[in-house]
């Protein structure tokens, strides 16, 4: 069976990536809560790369790594990297983003989730982005999801990631094209043995 350590030390993000990894031969598991990887990178894509290739480096195994943000035009990109950390709560963060965006009417802003996989070797195998464009609502409308699902808006689908329905969301959102992207190529990258 096939093993993949995810770089993190959530139990839900390793769930989460198990909605998007849907090969059940895969085993996804946590890496060892003493591995702390500090992300530097300047984007995304770096950061997952990083934290993909320390991991496996560390476990001499195969690892996957994620990283994600919403990046908002008006604001140069932010919270881009910071995203996480905008706030010290959900509502924090979308508060401080509602008043730094205020009234200005570029509200187009795209979320961008990274992934990178790592050979036992630290080398990265595969890198890939998804991004799912939008823009950023007046007013938070929705009760699912969390974060800044409640601000983003999809115009395409005339609802906040909030708003929609799960699977809808886990079809359009970045993190479900990223991972559209990786699921191809991933039967041939890892040994079945």
């Amino acid at each position: 069976m096939p093993r993949l350590v995810v770089a993190t030390g959530n139990p839900g993000k390793v769930a989460e990536m198990k909605a998007y990894l849907t090969d059940p031969s895969l085993e996804l598991v946590l890496k060892p809560d003493e591995l702390e990887i500090e992300e530097t990178g300047s984007t995304f894509l770096e950061n997952a790369c990083l934290k993909a290739s320390q991991v496996a480096l560390a476990v001499g195994e195969w690892a996957i790594a994620d990283d994600s943000g919403l990046a908002v035009d008006a604001l140069n990109g932010a919270p881009g990297l910071y995203s996480a950390r905008y706030g010290s709560s959900d509502g924090d963060r979308i508060q401080r983003l509602l008043t730094e965006l205020g009234d200005n009417p570029n509200r187009a802003a795209q979320f961008i989730c990274a992934v990178a996989i790592a050979r036992p070797d630290g080398s990265i195998a595969l890198q890939t982005e998804g991004i799912c464009p939008g823009e950023i609502a007046q007013t938070p409308s929705g009760t699912g999801g969390f974060g800044y699902d409640p601000i983003f808006y999809v115009p395409e689908h005339g609802m906040t990631y909030a708003d929609m329905p799960a699977e809808l969301k886990h079809a359009i959102s970045h993190r479900g094209r990223a991972f559209e992207a990786v699921l191809p190529q991933l039967a041939d990258l890892l040994p079945n043995d």
